[in-house]
């Protein structure tokens, strides 16, 4: 057993025993030192709690801000390192908390671009599936919130890259680097119904017949007109938040973290640029990354 995993434990019981926390509470603060334990794993860092300074605390924070995670939950991630830290110096284990001059984001007034799993909900309830551009509607914002993809793989999404079978989207993200994404069964089940009820009767243009979203006149939709989807489906539920295209990708790494899933994986999800270089992200299994979608994905 590590030093994470032994003071990790102790910290748990001195929550539940000492504090009288709710076993939920207790789960939570345990999640966030560990997610922390997790970063210092992906970079290869051997450092244990003991030799934790403010700098590699501070490098947790800029992480978890570049994986899209809303401002509450990081506050909410660094409170939990905080208490953390606030016990090992109560038990006598560090003389000084590295986290003391740590500050987390800003919350203010504005609502953070990040969506709860009920207005996600809402939202896509709110889609008129009678009407063809509402089945289609509804499969783009499934899959949206399913995979995390950004707007432009959205549009760009072929539908030869939709594989069924073994429930998976293959994706072309910035640099023309492809990646393989798990896909929920509630995505897929809408992609497959606007595939078969919708799509085979767009007049497709010359050029478009690979692609997997289309407009009225059978052209690939633009990254504005999903824009527009959106803002009008916001308006329409009367919701009082700023949601764009990637408010679904934040709402997506979000739900799945919050749910217990590892960073590692969301990070491969998302393909996001700074985790590209490294080597370690290109070898997690395929099986592990659906199964973490159906465990942890709300609509899963």
């Amino acid at each position: 057993m590590s030093a994470w995993d032994i003071y990790i434990k102790q910290f748990s019981n001195y929550l539940r025993l000492e504090r009288s926390l709710s076993g939920n509470s207790v789960e939570a603060y345990v999640r966030d030192v560990v997610r922390f334990k997790e970063f210092l794993l992906l970079k290869e860092l051997e450092v244990n709690p003991m030799q934790v300074s403010s700098v590699h605390l501070q490098d947790f924070l800029e992480y978890i801000h570049e994986l899209g995670l809303s401002a509450y939950t990081q506050a909410r991630m660094l409170s939990g390192m905080k208490a953390f830290y606030k016990y090992m110096v109560f038990e006598g284990v560090l003389d000084e908390d590295p986290t003391v001059l740590l500050e987390g984001p800003k919350l203010g007034r504005k609502l953070p671009d990040v969506l709860t799993v009920d207005e996600v909900d809402v939202l896509l309830s709110a889609i008129d599936l009678s009407t063809p551009e509402g089945m289609r509607n509804r499969a783009m914002l499934e899959t949206l919130y399913s995979s995390g993809l950004r707007v432009t793989e959205l549009v760009e999404l072929r539908v030869s890259h939709v594989y069924f079978d073994i429930g998976f989207l293959r994706v072309i993200g910035k640099g023309n680097k492809e990646r393989l994404v798990p896909v929920g069964r509630e995505a897929l089940k809408y992609i497959k119904m606007y595939k078969e009820e919708v799509r085979v009767h767009v007049p497709v243009q010359p050029g478009f017949e690979n692609t997997l979203f289309l407009n009225r006149r059978g052209k690939q939709l633009t990254r504005v007109m999903v824009f527009t989807v959106i803002k009008n489906l916001v308006a329409a539920t009367q919701l009082e938040k700023k949601v764009s295209p990637h408010t679904f990708r934040h709402s997506f790494a979000t739900h799945l973290i919050e749910g217990g899933a590892d960073l590692r994986v969301v990070q491969e999800m998302l393909g996001h640029e700074s985790i590209t270089t490294t080597e370690i992200y290109t070898h997690l299994d395929r099986d592990y990354l659906k199964q973490v979608v159906q465990e942890f994905h709300p609509r899963s």
